[in-house]
């Protein structure tokens, strides 16, 4: 796995202060902390977005951009982790940007008949309307499944204005005949909300996990509206391949050019579209987390260590290199994610970093780039 950036869990034990990966009731993963959130209907090329904003621009630190997958939205896809104490940690050096995908929303009205929802390509250039209607400079997004493909697409499209990206669970292979005919025929024997949990869950998870999958399968049917929802999945599931290629491979290859962190769990049903996206994106910034006992949602299941994950990500492109650490006295230290890579994808960002996490937009894509570029082997990292 020569020129692959793995971040590999290999114990069950928690990573972070306050973690549980036992479901003790499963809707308190779906509730959510509504203080301080603003709502905002945008007005697009392609229609309304509804997003939800918590924060402001701070100096030139970038905002941080969600994208929901398909059958959810920004509740149900990030709740659990936003609300993880740990992570609270790491969002209150930025502002937090949820982008809900066109009617998917809770309590969004319904779509009229023959209304035509927007391709992937245009729910990707929906977003620098978001990007300027509240000014950021640039965004890290992290995306989930159907998400993390609008990201993605997103950055191909509007490079400057991505300064890093979180993908989870991404294909980046639209569906061939086969797949097409398949998804058609469950289409006809299965509920919409059982068809979205099989794309969700593995066949393990939906077996037995079936307290979570209950959870989820009852929030589908009750909040999203399932009009919309049709619309949404049916334009997932007609995507065109991603044009991604690895540098060198092909002439004039195009990837993406920040820095790229590849999530999956080692129990989940996107696995090998996520293992086909690493090896079309160029090694020197690209980090692959596979993640030991997770399944289909690991920012559900397992948001501690998908925390702590984020933070080698942030401080490996030179952000929040000391954050307070709760389970010590002593204040301001640096984190333990930030002492186990100093001496090598940090080292250098370093000089830009700061306490509160700013440094100058230009190290993204020239010393960032080269600092990653040293790294060029496999990390095994025990937590």
């Amino acid at each position: 796995m020569a020129g692959l950036h793995e971040l590999r869990f290999t114990e069950e034990k928690p990573l972070l202060r306050g973690q549980d990966t036992e479901l003790e009731n499963s809707d308190a993963f779906l509730s959510a902390v509504d203080t301080d959130w603003k709502e905002h209907d945008i007005e697009t090329p392609y229609g309304l977005l509804h997003v939800v904003i918590r924060g402001s621009p701070k100096g030139n630190r970038p905002a941080i951009l969600t994208y929901h997958d398909v059958g959810l939205n920004h509740k149900l896809c990030f709740n659990a982790f936003f609300n993880f104490e740990d992570m609270q940690e790491i969002t209150k050096h930025f502002v937090v940007c949820h982008v809900d995908a066109p009617g998917q929303q809770a309590g969004a009205s319904q779509f009229p008949q023959g209304y035509q929802f927007p391709s992937m390509e245009q729910l990707a250039a929906m977003l620098p309307s978001v990007i300027q209607h509240f000014g950021f400079k640039y965004v890290i997004g992290i995306g989930v499944g159907a998400g993390a493909y609008v990201l993605a697409k997103f950055a191909l499209i509007f490079p400057d204005l991505v300064e890093g990206l979180v993908l989870m669970n991404i294909d980046p292979n639209g569906k061939g005949w086969i797949d097409w005919a398949a998804t058609k025929l469950s289409g006809l024997t299965s509920t919409l909300p059982d068809t979205v949990l099989s794309h969700l869950f593995s066949q393990e998870e939906l077996v037995n996990n079936t307290e979570l999958v209950q959870s989820y399968r009852q929030q589908i049917s009750n909040t999203v509206n399932q009009f919309n929802l049709q619309l949404f999945w049916n334009m997932y599931n007609s995507r065109r391949d991603l044009d991604i290629n690895r540098p060198g491979t092909v002439p004039n290859a195009k990837t993406l050019r920040c820095p790229v962190m590849l999530v999956v769990g080692d129990n989940a049903p996107a696995e090998d579209g996520v293992v086909e996206c690493n090896s079309k994106l160029d090694p020197t910034n690209t980090t692959f987390l596979k993640m030991a006992d997770s399944g289909g949602l690991p920012q559900v299941t397992q948001p501690g260590k998908l925390t702590e994950a984020f933070k080698y990500f942030l401080q490996g492109m030179g952000y929040i290199a000391y954050l307070k650490d709760r389970r010590l006295s002593g204040g301001a230290v640096p984190s333990a994610s930030m002492t186990r890579l100093a001496r090598s994808r940090t080292a250098s960002l370093t000089s830009a970093s700061s306490v509160d996490g700013t440094r100058p937009r230009a190290c993204t894509h020239s010393e960032s780039s080269e600092a990653l570029g040293q790294i060029n082997h496999t990390m095994e990292v025990s937590c």
